[in-house]
């Protein structure tokens, strides 16, 4: 990719040969659809849940674990999966919270109702019999997005710590947040970066998370606009930058909740402007007391900040390459997108091309 910055015009051959995805596809029912006779759509969800994490896999190169094994491993150490995780009984009227559920599943002790070690993200928590249940599943791609850079980090930090790991730099699309009911996983990911961080020659693991659009990327815009930033400055977003952009009377609790990273707003050497969240090697980013917003606990910020310099793109405002290379591959085209998941749903109902239902017996 460096080499198309000597040349007039990109070659798109040489994007997409330095492009490699792999996507993780799943189904879960909505409005008015169960996964089975006599249960609601919350335990539908449920259910749904652990048979998707314990059969979808993440496999990169020698990465080969389930999402459930990247959720187990979350709640442990690095290279050492934990062997239960802490859950609430989801059945109305049962009082029970931290029960130790394995990989395998378990029972409350209380009420009997079984239990999965996803109930720990408590996302059937948001699921509504009527509705789209597009927050849920908000959530859930957050959750998903999470356990796939924790599986590929710990793939280099396994394999190659001193090598691979401390050249490479993993970029989340959007902050390095986990809102909503999964809200606790926040401190998870922390603790383990951190854990790695701390078993890491030198600084690393590298990673960040690029925000595209919200109150402090418009906030950034308009500094920018007015040259408030100029090319390569760094802006501290601390108690007072965030009391302005927030409109808020306790700028110092924001984000203790559902941030692992730092914001922070660079404006880089071609003027693009971009809002980058970075976790800190050591301690919470946020907390009660306004967390820790100045740069020297940030230690990758160096390294993040050239490869935002080195990969900017065109194909959408402030844009850097690799998050624009995942949208490609990611995201629907408005009008063929569209014919596809019509032909899809028609397929799936049963139906013929013009809507009729086709001859037989439907189910």
């Amino acid at each position: 990719m460096e080499q198309q910055q000597d040349v007039r015009f990109v070659d798109p051959v040489a994007i997409e040969r330095a492009v490699n995805t792999a996507l993780v596809s799943l189904d879960l029912p909505t409005a008015g659809a169960y996964t089975r006779r006599g249960i609601d759509i919350k335990k539908s969800w449920r259910e749904a849940l652990f048979r998707i994490f314990a059969s979808k896999k993440v496999e990169v190169n020698r990465l080969n674990q389930s999402l459930l094994d990247l959720l187990m491993l979350l709640h442990g150490h690095p290279g050492a999966p934990a062997a239960t995780v802490p859950v609430n009984c989801p059945k109305e009227n049962c009082k029970s919270r931290g029960i130790p559920v394995r990989a395998g599943g378990g029972e409350c002790p209380a009420c009997g109702e079984t239990l999965y070690p996803t109930d720990v993200l408590r996302i059937h928590e948001e699921v509504a019999e009527e509705g789209t249940n597009e927050g849920a599943l908000g959530r859930l791609m957050s959750v998903l997005e999470l356990l796939v850079l924790v599986g590929l980090v710990t793939l280099l930090w396994t394999q190659s710590r001193a090598d691979l790991l401390r050249s490479t730099l993993f970029i989340v699309d959007g902050p390095l947040a986990v809102h909503g009911p999964p809200a606790k996983l926040r401190a998870r990911a922390l603790e383990y970066y951190q854990a790695m961080c701390s078993s890491t020659p030198g600084v690393g693991p590298f990673l960040c998370g690029l925000e595209k659009t919200g109150a402090l990327v418009d906030y950034a815009r308009q500094l920018a606009r007015h040259d408030v930033i100029r090319e390569g400055d760094l802006l501290i977003c601390d108690a007072d930058v965030i009391k302005v952009v927030c409109n808020t009377d306790n700028p110092k609790s924001y984000g203790k909740e559902t941030y692992w990273g730092r914001k922070f707003v660079y404006r880089a050497l071609d003027g693009r402007v971009v809002v980058a969240t970075i976790p800190p090697a050591a301690g919470p980013a946020y907390d009660e007391n306004g967390g820790q917003s100045g740069p020297d606990n940030y230690p990758t910020i160096p390294a993040i900040l050239d490869v935002i310099d080195r990969t900017g793109s065109s194909m959408y405002r402030d844009g850097i390459i690799p998050v624009a290379a995942a949208h490609g591959r990611a995201a629907f085209p408005i009008g063929v997108g569209t014919d596809v998941l019509r032909l899809v749903a028609k397929q799936k109902l049963g139906l013929e091309p013009d809507g009729t239902p086709k001859a037989g017996p439907q189910i």
